[in-house]
């Protein structure tokens, strides 16, 4: 049996409120758990439009079919006038996952504010970011969440350092190849890093010939027995216009004794993670920068 993580990351409101649900009928039919990363803040993913200006963004909207894909009203969001609140519009799906049993992290307060600026944030700033938002989602919940994910696997060195002053058992900041222990400003940190190793389906669709009738196929070929397997699916997409796409997925990779886990059921029990840093890298399918996981020559004291 090959063990494979599952990040689900709930972007917008409509992905809240009508993706979530969809999702965990899908997961629980299949009697599958994941660690939902919520955001609860503005939901102003619209804003990204003026990304248009930039022909790899462009291509990408054009290659994915992005309006159809994710819907008129995300892709217009927060463009004309202040996105609404998801937490305050849409806690009960987020209550209903909990409920359910599934791993619950913190994604972001303002999405698309996380990834336009956040290597321009000063520390304050990010700390009180990660203060609101997890109060919010704490409220809604009833606990703290278990781990964190940053918004687009945009994450800096500073926004490590920050994240220490917060109980997550985890974070789920970047992409890599395994679990480690980052080392940021000299230090070694405590929460180690779970990365994603594998594509998104934004990434890897319309791209070298895949298209949604090769897309499980491929994406099940790149999972690797022995070693980390980390997906990210979204709300927006798995659990909208490609939920029959991704319940199949749940049915193929049960035919191939390929086990889905929650993210924190992954962190290796009694070995110590190797240490590891992050650094900004490009990466195929995807517009901008990402961190991405970086091997380190000396162990830091």
């Amino acid at each position: 049996m090959t063990d494979l993580g599952l990040r689900v990351d709930v972007d917008t409101l409509r992905g809240t409120r009508d993706g979530v649900p969809r999702l965990l009928e899908i997961l629980d039919r299949h009697r599958v758990r994941a660690t939902f990363f919520f955001s609860v803040g503005p939901d102003n993913m619209g804003r990204h439009l003026w990304r248009l200006l930039r022909p790899s963004f462009l291509i990408k909207m054009l290659r994915t079919h992005a309006t159809s894909l994710y819907g008129w009203d995300i892709v217009l969001r927060g463009t004309l006038w202040p996105g609404p609140q998801i937490g305050a519009r849409a806690a009960a799906p987020i209550r209903a996952t909990a409920a359910a049993g599934h791993e619950i992290g913190f994604h972001a307060w303002d999405h698309e504010a996380w990834q336009r600026r956040v290597e321009r944030l000063a520390p304050a700033e990010i700390r009180a970011i990660f203060a609101r938002g997890i109060d919010s989602l704490a409220a809604i919940i009833g606990r703290m969440p278990t781990a964190a994910a940053a918004p687009g696997w945009r994450c800096t060195n500073t926004v490590l350092l920050e994240k220490e002053a917060f109980p997550f058992a985890y974070g789920s900041d970047c992409r890599g190849s395994a679990v480690f222990v980052p080392v940021a400003g000299g230090q070694r940190l405590s929460q180690p890093q779970i990365p994603v190793t594998l594509p998104t389906y934004d990434e890897l669709v319309g791209r070298q010939g895949v298209t949604d009738d090769s897309y499980n196929q491929r994406l099940l070929a790149m999972v690797r027995p022995g070693e980390l397997n980390v997906l990210t699916v979204h709300a927006e997409v798995e659990g909208g216009a490609k939920s029959d796409l991704f319940d199949r997925f749940l049915q193929e990779a049960a035919a191939r004794d390929v086990c889905l886990r929650p993210l924190g059921e992954l962190l290796p029990r009694g070995a110590a993670a190797p240490l590891g840093a992050i650094g900004p890298e490009l990466i195929a399918g995807r517009d901008g920068w990402v961190a991405v996981q970086r091997q380190i020559a000396v162990a830091a004291e």
